[in-house]
């Protein structure tokens, strides 16, 4: 008897697993049918995981994309890959790396000579370690924040002149766990210090908590203009985000990244969602989780601390 109860509560448990798996961890996909033919698309970071199935999307759509690499070799290889799976002739490398405000501005000053319009810029990229930028910033502020903030000013304008257009920056759940020291930044020109996993955790979730106020403030600042603002998170992917984490924990999270983490091609549909569902533009500066607009914490929707963030931003790229 005791046999087979536990053989029931096994095959209840797998049960289990199995739908949280297919409804929860999968989620919902983008149900937009909109073409993207005469479109042009910017994808920071689209060599790989969400960003290179993201390319490759709306690719598949008729879009012109731009895809944004830091390396040029990765960049140029997932450039074929993307124009292979989607059938599209339409994609192009260009050189781009976050964490070097002078690539930015090169990368802005090409683009805008070379490419008349820009009607969905997706600011993808991310990293998950520590160090310093080539201008001193701490690394994951300077990439996750203040490169693509740089970026988005830089093409504001013509972003407005194609409108209605959309900027879309790629966050995460983890900025519930964040905060932003302004004491702190001031000074070290970063969210935090250390290498420990706990303190590299922490400062990643300082820096999506930028992207989120940066949003925040640009959806502010875009009012009574025909571009819009979105910020998401993802879920949680099974990418090479976290390439540069330590071994260890690489090895801790093996087995829940097979059962509880979303593929590329699932991890993708948010952002999809954001650059192409008609109809969620009175929805600009929200935020979204599985193809849903989600309420933020109080400290995600500081109007002071987004203003505060905004102008040390532009202080520190140069624009102020």
């Amino acid at each position: 008897m005791t046999s087979v109860l536990l053989a029931v509560a096994a095959a209840a448990a797998i049960f289990a697993l199995y739908v949280f798996r297919e409804v929860v961890v999968k989620g919902k996909r983008c149900t937009s049918t909109a073409r993207l033919h005469g479109k042009t698309v910017i994808v920071t970071g689209s060599n790989t995981g969400i960003g290179k199935v993201t390319a490759t999307e709306l690719a598949k759509r008729g879009a012109r994309v731009i895809m944004a690499c830091r390396s040029r070799q990765r960049g140029e290889a997932a450039v074929e890959e993307v124009k292979r799976e989607s059938g599209s002739s339409q994609v192009v490398f260009m050189q781009l790396d976050l964490g070097s405000l002078q690539s930015v501005q090169s990368f802005a000053e090409t683009f805008l000579k070379s490419e008349s319009r820009l009607d969905i810029l997706i600011n993808n990229a991310g990293i998950y370690m520590q160090g310093r930028t080539d201008d001193g910033l701490g690394m994951m502020f300077g990439v996750n924040h203040i490169g693509h903030f740089l970026l988005t000013n830089l093409l504001l304008k013509r972003l407005k002149a194609c409108g209605p257009s959309r900027v879309v920056n790629v966050s995460s759940m983890a900025h519930m766990f964040g905060k932003i020291d302004f004491d702190f930044l001031n000074t070290h020109k970063a969210l935090g210090l250390g290498s420990s996993t706990t303190q590299v955790f922490k400062i990643y979730s300082h820096s999506k908590l930028c992207n989120i106020l940066f949003t925040h403030e640009l959806a502010k600042r875009l009012q009574g203009t025909k571009v819009t603002c979105y910020s998401l998170h993802p879920g949680a992917i099974n990418t090479e985000l976290a390439r540069n984490a330590p071994n260890l924990l690489h090895v801790l999270l093996k087995p829940l990244t097979l059962m509880f983490f979303k593929n590329p091609v699932q991890g993708a549909q948010t952002t999809l969602h954001c650059a192409l569902q008609q109809g969620i533009e009175p929805l600009s500066g929200r935020y979204f989780s599985n193809c849903t607009v989600k309420n933020l914490c109080a400290k995600a929707k500081d109007d002071a601390a987004a203003k505060k963030l905004w102008e040390l931003s532009e202080t520190l790229c140069g624009l102020a």
